[in-house]
């Protein structure tokens, strides 16, 4: 993944992703009392739709510059600098909630047992990530060393069984994103998940604009992997 990220870009550029993350959060379902660990939490728009709902939320995020985002978006919300592979629950969770992140976490099945540790029995795991084939059309224009985890359903499913879920759903779609900034949308994109690109932007946009450029706007071509998953 990026080095660092640059939370005052991500903020201005990438509220796609929050707000596609709605439909995730109401397929979390979250009740008042519950407590639920937003993993990836970002900047933290999302950790707080699920506080408003009266559950308990922790957010993780191991970069310092969106947890300081978060913590200056949110005071009142609690925040950890802590990563997946890192994190240790101190009482188990009613659920863990993931959205945009999972792809970023190549060690699949350690993240699979981390979130199994941190669940309590019954507990749900409601999370969507990048799947098989998703930005397929942008990664084969740039030259970047980054390398996401786009995994399908029959293989995600098998990590999560494998590590003691049970998958109640899990669906692999389409999902054409537009990208904020107009003209300079891919090029904001490319800067904020893909900072090492070595390939020219002029280039990649020349190569890019027949297929993804629409009505004065980029369109990501996203494919997303969403699911429910619950610990046995």
């Amino acid at each position: 993944m990026p080095k660092e990220w640059d939370a005052e870009l991500y903020e201005s550029s990438s509220r796609f992703v929050w707000k596609h993350g709605a439909g995730v959060v109401s397929l979390l379902d979250p009740k008042p009392g519950e407590s639920i660990l937003d993993l990836g939490c970002g900047t933290g728009h999302l950790t707080a739709d699920i506080a408003a709902t009266g559950a308990g939320t922790l957010g993780i995020d191991p970069s310092p510059a969106m947890i300081a985002q978060a913590r200056q978006n949110f005071p009142k919300l609690a925040f950890r600098l802590v990563g997946a592979l890192d994190f240790q629950a101190e009482t188990p969770f009613d659920a863990v909630f993931s959205n945009a992140v999972l792809h970023w976490i190549p060690e699949a099945d350690r993240v699979a047992a981390m979130v199994a540790q941190s669940l309590r029995p019954g507990g749900r795991f409601v999370a969507e990530m990048g799947g098989k084939g998703n930005v397929a059309g942008i990664s084969n224009a740039i030259q970047t060393d980054i390398r996401n985890y786009f995994p399908s359903v029959s293989e995600y499913s098998a990590v999560l069984e494998r590590n003691g879920f049970e998958v109640r759903m899990m669906t692999l779609f389409d999902r054409p994103t537009p990208l904020e900034g107009g003209e300079n949308g891919l090029r904001e994109w490319i800067q904020t998940f893909r900072g090492d690109n070595k390939r020219p932007l002029e280039e990649v946009e020349a190569e890019l604009r027949p297929r993804l450029f629409h009505d004065g706007r980029w369109v990501a071509d996203y494919r997303r992997l969403r699911f429910i998953a619950i610990r046995h």
